[in-house]
């Protein structure tokens, strides 16, 4: 038997493993858990009653400067709430006003972008699209996996089926029949038409947004922007250094060259 022939058959008995990684590399992706995340926060809100919710997924929306994309846009005679899903695992730190939160995994932290923040973008596109007052528009952050907050957090960023208490707390009917099946019907004409260029287009805006934050210096110790200072006093005055832009709540600073 030649050595060809040998090649030929271990490659023979082990094909099947080809697909099996191929698999196991989709599901362990971030994309893969997103749309699992989103598909299993799809479920939980749609057992809200039709007759008062309509949920609209997977809505990616028009802005100024390229496009939005929302995870679920609830709409309901209470109000519009606009949810951002995260299916992460892991110890979670963070507060409203920090620019980044922190995801810890044993000993491996890493820096992910307040949900608030990427939310807030989300409801004002909806405020200027649909013409009405930002108090009936809601931010709910969902998180879904396996996951604890270590640090307090606001009341609308929540575990999956806190995110119905949270929702069904209001309670006082804002928008009459005809208003709330008008904004079903303008949501639904203003977000983009799913397909190729429609992602194209997100994606390129999505990188190009990454791009101009990777130019800002996060502080370490508390996640806020780094900014340039220069001491005013002592044997260091006239030098420049990082100083956290939190600043007096955060002292943290760092040398200029750490950059």
């Amino acid at each position: 038997m030649d050595i060809g022939t040998l090649i030929i058959g271990g490659l023979l008995q082990v094909w099947y493993l080809v697909p099996l990684l191929l698999i196991v590399t989709l599901f362990k992706s971030r994309w893969f858990k997103g749309v699992c995340g989103e598909f299993l926060v799809n479920c939980l809100l749609s057992r809200l009653p039709e007759s008062d919710y309509r949920l609209i997924k997977d809505v990616t929306l028009p802005t100024d400067d390229g496009t939005t994309q929302v995870d679920h846009v609830l709409v309901s005679k209470f109000g519009i709430f606009v949810v951002e899903t995260k299916n992460m695992k892991g110890w979670i730190f963070g507060s409203k006003s920090q620019k980044q939160w922190t995801q810890k995994i044993y000993r491996h932290s890493s820096k992910f972008q307040n949900p608030l923040h990427q939310n807030y973008k989300h409801v004002k596109t909806l405020e200027s699209l649909l013409s009405i007052d930002i108090a009936y528009l809601h931010s709910v952050v969902i998180f879904i996996g396996d996951s604890t907050f270590k640090t307090t957090m606001p009341e609308n960023v929540t575990y999956a089926r806190g995110g119905l208490r949270y929702i069904k707390q209001f309670d006082q009917i804002v928008f009459s029949d005809a208003e709330y099946q008008s904004l079903i019907e303008r949501i639904n004409e203003v977000k983009l038409r799913k397909g190729v260029i429609r992602d194209i287009k997100h994606r390129q805006h999505v990188k190009a947004v990454v791009a101009a934050k990777e130019k800002v210096k996060p502080c370490s110790r508390c996640g806020s922007e780094m900014v340039v200072r220069e001491s005013k006093r002592g044997e260091n005055k006239g030098k420049q250094f990082w100083g956290c832009s939190a600043f007096p709540k955060c002292r943290a600073i760092e040398d200029i060259k750490a950059r």
